[in-house]
């Protein structure tokens, strides 16, 4: 008998697609929700508008970064300056 491997949010796919396509899936779209860094203020409250769109719910700026994720080589060469 199989296993049963629970894959969160991509349940919804059913038997659909295989296993490694809906892990990954769930990955991104685990990260994609969560809550990044500002890289001006330093706290956790940047979500996701739209693709590539971020945005601060403390100090209300508004950035273009990755489409699921924000850039952390982006947020480290500010860092850096």
């Amino acid at each position: 008998m199989a296993t049963l491997t629970k894959y969160g949010s991509t349940k919804r796919f059913g038997p659909r697609y295989g296993r490694r396509v809906k892990e990954k899936f769930g990955k991104i779209e685990k990260e994609r929700n969560e809550s990044s860094t500002c890289p001006q203020c330093r706290k956790t409250r940047m979500k996701r508008l739209a693709s590539g769109i971020w945005s601060c719910k403390k100090c209300n700026i508004k950035m273009a970064g990755g489409a699921y994720i924000i850039r952390k080589i982006a947020t480290e060469a500010k860092e850096s300056e």
